[in-house]
């Protein structure tokens, strides 16, 4: 079971993937609708996890990723993408993503990134 900071600025999506970590065993301890909130969860919570969506109003999901990764070089974030996002997850990954999962979710997609990002 893991802690885990949920970031997308879509409540649905919020609501659509925490469905899926809880049933799965997992807490998640917050959230945040932008980049900006996420950096001060992620400093304020400490979670196991992040799953970090990129396309963000006020702060995107890379900038934030790159923040946290400063703040925790450790930092286990998985970037949330829509289809056709290729270039933005190439750029996540470098920034220092685990892995990225694709909208729609898929409950064992999601489950299978963050067993293999917690590994």
């Amino acid at each position: 079971m893991a802690k885990i900071l949920v970031v997308d600025d879509a409540a649905f999506m919020r609501m659509m993937i925490k469905d899926i970590l809880t049933k799965n065993g997992h807490e998640v301890v917050a959230e945040a609708a932008d980049g900006a909130q996420a950096v001060e969860k992620y400093k304020e919570v400490r979670p196991d996890l992040v799953t970090m969506d990129i396309t963000m109003p006020e702060m995107d999901g890379i900038t934030a990723l790159k923040e946290i990764r400063k703040f925790d070089s450790n930092a286990k974030v998985i970037m949330c993408s829509a289809m056709g996002q290729q270039a933005m997850v190439i750029d996540a990954i470098q920034a220092g993503a685990k892995d990225f999962i694709v909208k729609p979710f898929q409950a064992d997609r999601v489950i299978e990134a963050i067993n293999k990002t917690l590994g």
